[in-house]
């Protein structure tokens, strides 16, 4: 039999969860006060679990989490809350906590959870982990509530503390930076440099020298020694954006600075030791990047330790109202304006919108919307995406019949100046795949992710669509 100490001040909530269990295979203990856990845990050895609220009388549920993992650093704790907060969860897993669940539960994930946490205490019985004492983290402007938002901040406190190279996947917009400094600012690294590049933005000579830096005079222009990226980071993180763009040259030398943890300035002899930890993120795909042979294997697998995926806006709208009111509050505060309310209309539309640049269109929009406006109500017609021609196309098949041509144009000709100024020669492969990408992912979406019904549907094979899938990196 299990032993479960089940922690929280809503005592008919326990009875409740407990009452979800066999009896004859679990045995409950309730507490209502985070201050008696630490002794209940010292004089019962035979706990297994503990269930543990973050709100609780006297002592925080996380104050008590550090508690039990200096008494029993390997007894499985499960942190419950009844609201979400990023920062929680990620200090929850940080301390160690098996999971962060927040009410009201998912009850099939809550039972499952449990049985992996009591089986797991006799597995890891045999072995020994420092505790490392940890500062509360602040997330700044990683914002949401949604299922999501929290499962990232889980991962970020999992893979703070390990010097794991870590690769973030997601669109243009989503927040990969963001994400990367939460990384770093929760690791033991973040008294030290967290270092940026652009990949995308540089020419490959540029970009060489902007890693590894340069000797005075080793190429046309080099008029002073320059320190790269690398040797700023010492001893702190460096985030590589735009990852997939690298050209296959400096990812070989990248590669070879991965794997011997020392590097040569462009132009010099002198041998440096760095020490460095690596995020990296891309918007492309470096599973076809590698199909295509622009992105090296080898460089994938050593950057690709951890992953973590950021879902786009449109596929966790229940944060959009959250992200509205916090992008209200900074920009009325940076303008030096009073706070301006926005109109009901315009939040129903905003949260419909399906926002193809994600988080950073949204707070563009907000941002123009606030400085634009005459009005101390935003309405909808102050918002850029509702006034250019680029959002709400509805279509009417019957008048479409099978044409679609004037509802896609309506589309692609805000964008197109954009796409000949940044994508020259690669427009019509850009757009195709990207087409093609969001017929499937829409499909696939509608049938909940069941792929013979939407290869039927599409009217291609089901190697075809899995060949798609696994090009697209379609999740």
């Amino acid at each position: 039999m299990k032993n479960i100490l089940l922690v929280d001040d809503d005592k008919d909530l326990s009875l409740s969860l407990a009452n979800l269990f066999d009896s004859d295979k679990y045995h409950f203990d309730f507490l209502d006060d985070g201050m008696e856990v630490g002794t209940f845990v010292k004089e019962h050895k035979s706990v297994d679990l503990v269930m543990l609220d973050v709100n609780l009388p006297s002592l925080s549920g996380l104050d008590v989490l550090k508690q039990i993992k200096k008494i029993d650093r390997e007894l499985p704790v499960i942190i419950i809350s009844g609201f979400v907060s990023t920062e929680n969860a990620i200090e929850a897993m940080k301390e160690g906590a098996y999971e962060y669940l927040t009410k009201p539960f998912q009850l099939e994930k809550l039972i499952d959870t449990v049985n992996k946490a009591c089986g797991l205490n006799a597995i890891n019985s045999s072995s020994s982990v420092a505790t490392i004492p940890h500062d509360k983290i602040e997330l700044d402007e990683i914002i949401g509530k949604s299922p999501e938002i929290v499962e990232i901040a889980k991962l970020i406190g999992q893979v703070a503390n390990s010097d794991a190279s870590v690769l973030i996947f997601g669109e243009s917009g989503t927040g990969k930076e963001l994400v990367a400094r939460a990384i770093h600012r929760s690791s033991q690294r973040k008294n030290d440099a967290f270092s940026s590049v652009n990949c995308a933005a540089l020419p490959e000579t540029l970009l060489e020298s902007e890693l590894f830096g340069h000797e005075k005079g080793a190429f046309t222009g080099a008029y002073f020694k320059r320190i790269g990226k690398f040797e700023q980071a010492h001893e702190g993180t460096l985030f590589l954006d735009e990852i997939g763009d690298m050209s296959l040259l400096t990812q070989s030398k990248l590669l070879r600075v991965l794997q011997e943890q020392e590097l040569e300035r462009v132009g010099g002899n002198e041998t440096i030791k760095v020490d460095v930890r690596i995020i990296a993120a891309t918007n492309k795909s470096l599973v076809q990047c590698m199909k295509e042979g622009s992105f090296r294997v080898d460089l994938f697998y050593r950057l690709k330790v951890v992953s973590i995926y950021l879902p786009p806006l449109r596929e966790r709208r229940t944060d959009i109202t959250i992200l509205i009111d916090h992008f209200m509050h900074k920009y009325s505060e940076k303008l030096h304006q009073s706070q301006k309310k926005i109109s009901k209309k315009a939040v129903q539309l905003l949260t419909k919108y399906n926002w193809p640049g994600n988080v950073r269109e949204l707070e563009n929009n907000i941002h123009t919307a606030i400085v634009m406006s005459k009005s101390d109500v935003l309405q909808p017609e102050d918002f850029p995406v509702f006034t250019e021609g680029n959002s709400g196309i509805e279509v009417d098949l019957d008048i479409l019949q099978d044409d679609y041509t004037d509802t896609f144009k309506k589309i692609i000709d805000p964008v197109m100046p954009k796409l000949i100024a940044g994508s020259p020669g690669r427009i019509y492969q850009f757009l195709e795949s990207a087409f093609e990408r969001a017929i499937i992912s829409s499909c696939l979406k509608h049938f909940d992710g069941n792929q013979v019904k939407t290869s039927e549907t599409l009217g291609i094979s089901r190697n075809t669509l899995r060949d798609r899938i696994s090009r697209y990196d379609i999740y």
